[in-house]
């Protein structure tokens, strides 16, 4: 979990809590903890009371977007932090086109992929 900048802040246009993702995925606040603990989805501290928050549009039809998980880990490996790969996912990128968190949802997972990759070079 981190925090992040008004940038990155503006970028992401919903936000859900961990008992709103329990509902969405029909499973338990404590299989949501160990799925955040997994790194199946980024969460961070916002709002008035700091309180664990994701974004919506990491989930999609009841389930954690395909081939988010996979782009979270070549991230990290690419050595981006939890607010960089937010705001890698959430920035517009003209050749995609759109965010590629919204590729990741119109399930062009190979475009977003091939991009988080060269970034580790």
């Amino acid at each position: 979990m981190s925090e992040i900048d008004a940038k990155t802040e503006a970028l992401v246009p919903a936000w859900v809590t961990l008992p709103d993702i329990a509902e969405i995925l029909g499973v338990d606040i404590l299989k949501v903890r160990q799925q955040l603990k997994e790194r199946k989805f980024l969460a961070v501290r916002r709002g008035e009371h700091r309180a664990l928050q994701v974004p919506a549009d990491f989930f999609q039809d009841g389930n954690i977007v395909k081939g988010l998980v996979g782009t979270l880990t070549l991230l990290a490996d690419s050595g981006f932090t939890d607010a960089e790969a937010l705001e890698w996912l959430f920035t517009p990128d003209d050749t995609l086109p759109g965010t590629p968190v919204q590729a990741l949802q119109e399930n062009r997972m190979t475009e977003v992929r091939r991009r988080a990759q060269a970034l580790a070079i």
